[in-house]
């Protein structure tokens, strides 16, 4: 079956929106997904201290025992849509000191990179509407060397490699589960749950297994008198709740046919354990693992409370799999375990699932196959609840004590405005369990292959009145909302646009209105002499400078080559938006001309500027100090490549259109009135006439781009370098002590905005994909005679086209096997390159190292980087599709 007529499109066939109860009517498969966070420790949101220090003020080792304000976190976890049941793992391998109920990981401040989770699992399956989800974790025989991982990455530095788990040994002759769980749909209603444990060690061991179920504490902080309660009924957990009442957790028998033991707590802080202070309940949230690990009287013997869990002891001799089996449903009768129907189902949503990835990419091999649906499978599981009232945060709540007064200014105070309570397409559930503004962009556009509905929706939540800043701004991320990301809104929206058919006019109307506001915010906050140079500060590039952009020495102020370039690619995305618009209304030709006009002056003032260093044909930022002193910093980074991204194609008409109007831009496109370089050429594509509006003319790409594809500045064997390999050899600004940078391939040996990111040379896929795109743009309006060396110095001409499939197929190489068999993300661990257990589960990290591919940062960084489901599947090599900016002829 090909095209959309698949059963999983079928359940996709209505759209998505806001998380409430008009989504469940509208279409009843979401009401059960993976919103489950798998970190709410450590993040802003349970954050009340007096310093904003989240790592501190909520731990690891207080998370299982104090409930959460928020959400909640857990193991291959599910919750419903409102986020107040959830459904997810616990295990115990009888040496632990502590249940395993969520990834460990070490904080900011502890890694010697920054944050770092410190465990092996995977997302290896995930359909949209979540009738099927598969996920994988890989857990250690041995205790848990909880204190080893942080002690020795405390005592590691900036230039020592991050102590993984892996090299503790505890993974040594095969001592270890893998534990798959895999969550099927019979119905909206009806879902099956199945933990496979598989013992991999050379001895026969016991691994004890509890799928839980609790509510997200929703009374504590609201004085509510009406909780919601679990109790036992024969084999299953009842669920009584105002909206959930009638579901049932049932669990089928063990493998001896005897019923698991269920164990009930309350989802309750253990004030004692924590501060000395009496119990709320006999029973508190860290009741079962208390009762399972040491012992403790800590599970309600009544068999109620609001947090429950199934207690299977699984003994499997060595090289066995052992399956446990549950079903979440909500029946009119309680029925019988029925001992087929769980494995019915999953076959059959496995099928589902080959149909479904097998129309959106039917010519993909295997591997690339497997690259698919592991990114799209991250995708999926990275959906998460996200539950945020920044007033409420600020001020306390009803029920509770007033946070400190400090609190209310540490961050976010601007934004009492925004209330979430949104599903969102998430970085990572880990590393970054929150939504990030450019971020969020990328993910849409890979979205937008798997559901367009959803990529939509993400793409205009941020722009609604709940989270968008009555100024304009767009929230940048948890942390601090103020922080300037990118403004990629609109080239997502292009691109999602196309990829979703062409036809939702409605969806560009709705994303243009509020992005009016957005730019006017651009134009008003980040042009700070008023001369359209902008600025913006890290713009979401971390530490690419060897200044921080986001905080400079007194007196000093920057203009950004990139934050010029963006607003440039702003202005032309706006541009080709309208004019879409246009061909419908022609209310929007005048914001066509307006969008056209500003373009023109950002472009006029950059090449005044002096930015662009015609003898290197690079663009670079510049350094204002309070005497008027201009430094430029001659570092070749991504920063001097953005410009040449800021290109389209205008057609013929619509240039005769502004020379009518007498506008400023028909001085540059008409070769009469023009000096040479300032033309912008016309050209035939697609059988109409368009002028080439760019920042940059032909040359100056042809320019920059020797830099770019030379293996020894930008170019790796899987992409681009962020930052030229030439700076192994340190820069230094001018009269500006301390500001130093080098070509740093791996991790940062920096702590500029918290040292665990890096884009000081890795590979990373954001910026890698845009200029992917780019020149495929470049290649349609150029024609095939315009050929640039590739790599620079091979003496072998090359299309923009041929160049952008080589690019590509770099990128999507770093997870494809090699002539040996190893995969490049694997990097040098043997355990993960070649072992059969290990070696065919893909992780998609933050970044890569910019000379071998192995992955680095954040290792489910599926959000950007799952931009590889949009090059497998509209290849460089046959695309069609660029940004949107294609136009049907005239008339």
């Amino acid at each position: 079956m090909t095209g959309d007529d698949t059963a999983e499109h079928r359940r996709l066939a209505e759209t998505t929106g806001r998380a409430d109860d008009d989504l469940f009517s509208a279409n009843p498969w979401y009401e059960w997904g993976p919103y489950l966070s798998e970190r709410a420790w450590g993040t802003v949101r349970e954050d009340y201290s007096a310093d904003g220090d989240a790592w501190s003020s909520f731990p690891h080792d207080h998370a299982r025992s104090r409930a959460y304000r928020w959400n909640e976190d857990g193991m291959a976890g599910i919750s419903d849509i409102r986020h107040e049941l959830c459904l997810g793992l616990a295990l115990w391998n009888g040496r632990d000191p502590i249940l395993k109920e969520r990834m460990f990981g070490l904080t900011g401040p502890q890694g010697n990179h920054g944050e770092d989770a410190k465990e092996y699992w995977w997302y290896l399956e995930g359909l949209p509407s979540h009738a099927l989800l598969q996920w994988r974790y890989h857990y250690p025989q041995a205790e848990f060397p909880y204190e080893r991982l942080v002690e020795e990455n405390a005592r590691r530095g900036l230039t020592d490699f991050e102590f993984e788990l892996m090299d503790t040994g505890v993974f040594d002759e095969g001592r270890y589960w893998s534990v798959d769980v895999t969550y099927a749909k019979a119905s909206a209603t009806e879902l099956y749950m199945s933990i496979e444990a598989t013992n991999h060690g050379p001895l026969e061991a016991t691994l004890h297994v509890l799928p839980t179920l609790w509510f997200r504490n929703t009374w504590r902080w609201s004085q509510r008198t009406d909780l919601p309660s679990l109790s036992l009924d024969a084999d299953s957990i009842a669920v009584e709740h105002p909206r959930l009442g009638g579901y049932r957790l049932q669990a089928a028998p063990g493998a001896d046919g005897s019923q698991p033991r269920a164990l009930f707590c309350d989802n309750e802080t253990n004030l004692a354990r924590l501060y000395g202070a009496s119990r709320i309940t006999a029973f508190p949230k860290d009741g079962i693992n208390d009762h399972v690990v040491g012992g403790a009287d800590t599970v309600n013997p009544d068999q109620r409370g609001t947090k429950a869990a199934f207690w299977y002891q699984l003994t499997v001799p060595a090289g066995g799999t052992r399956q446990v089996r549950l079903r979440l449903h909500r029946p009119q009768a309680a029925s019988p375990w029925d001992e087929q129907a769980c494995d019915r189902v999953i076959a059959a949503r496995r099928r589902d699932a080959d149909e479904f990835y097998t129309a959106l990419g039917p010519d993909l091999d295997e591997e690339r196959m497997r690259v698919l649906r592991q990114a799209a499978a991250g995708l999926v599981w990275s959906k998460q609840m996200y539950p945020y009232r920044v007033s409420r945060w600020l001020d306390g709540d009803p029920a509770g004590p007033p946070p400190p007064e400090s609190h209310r200014h540490i961050r976010n105070a601007g934004w009492r405005h925004l209330d979430a309570f949104d599903v969102l397409a998430m970085p990572d559930p880990w590393e970054y369990p929150w939504f990030a503004a450019w971020d969020l962009a990328f993910h849409a556009i890979a979205w937008a292959h798997l559901d367009p509905a959803f990529a939509k929706y993400q793409l205009t939540v941020l722009l609604r009145e709940w989270f968008q800043h009555p100024n304009g701004a767009l929230p940048a991320y948890e942390w601090n909302f103020d922080d300037v990301n990118p403004p990629v809104h609109a080239l997502a929206a292009l691109r999602v646009f196309v990829l979703d058919g062409s036809t939702d006019t409605a969806f560009l109307e709705r994303v243009f209105q509020k992005l009016l506001l957005n730019f006017t915010w651009w134009l008003n906050r980040q042009d700070a002499d008023g001369n359209n140079l902008f600025g913006g500060g890290f713009l979401g590039l971390d530490n690419i400078s060897p200044v921080d952009r986001s905080h400079l020495p007194d007196g000093v102020r920057i203009e950004q080559a990139d934050g010029t370039a963006w607003m440039a690619a702003y202005s032309l995305a706006m541009s080709i938006l309208a004019l879409l618009l246009a061909n419908e209304n022609p209310v929007y030709d005048d914001m066509v001309v307006k969008f056209l006009e500003q373009f023109v002056m950002i472009s006029e003032a950059l090449e005044a500027s002096g930015l662009y260093d015609a003898d290197d044909g690079f663009f670079y930022d510049r350094l204002i100090d309070a005497a008027g002193n201009r430094t430029p910093v001659k570092v070749q980074t991504l920063v001097g490549v953005i410009p040449i991204l800021a290109t389209v194609g205008v057609p013929l008409e619509q240039v005769q259109r502004l020379a009518s109007l007498r506008k400023a831009a028909a001085r540059r496109l008409d070769d009469s009135e023009s000096d040479e370089g300032q033309v912008f050429p016309i050209r035939e594509s697609g059988g109409v006439p368009r002028a080439v509006v760019s920042l940059v003319t032909p040359e100056q790409a042809r320019r920059t781009l020797t830099h770019l594809l030379d293996e020894g500045a930008f170019l790796s064997p899987h992409g681009l370098r962020s930052l030229s390999r030439r700076h192994a050899e340190p820069y230094a600004v001018p009269g500006l002590p301390g500001a130093t940078i080098d070509y740093e391939p791996a991790e940062s040996t920096t702590s500029m905005y918290g040292g665990n990111s890096n884009w000081r040379g890795p590979v990373w896929m954001p910026t890698n994909y845009l200029v992917v795109r780019s020149l495929l743009l470049y290649d349609e309006l150029l024609g095939p005679d315009f050929t640039v060396e590739h790599p620079t110095g091979s003496g072998r001409q090359h299309t923009l086209r041929e160049v952008a499939t080589d690019l590509a197929d770099r990128l999507i190489g770093i997870w494809l096997p090699d002539g040996s068999g190893r995969r490049p993300v694997s990097g040098g661990q043997r355990l993960l390159a070649e072992d059969p257990a290990w070696k065919d589960n893909l992780l998609f990290y933050e970044y890569f190292h910019g000379d071998n591919g192995a992955g680095l940062g954040a290792s489910h960084q599926t959000g950007w980087t799952a931009l590889v489901v949009d090059l497998l599947l509209d290849p460089p090599s046959r695309a069609r599709k660029v940004f949107g900016r294609r136009f049907p002829p005239a008339g």
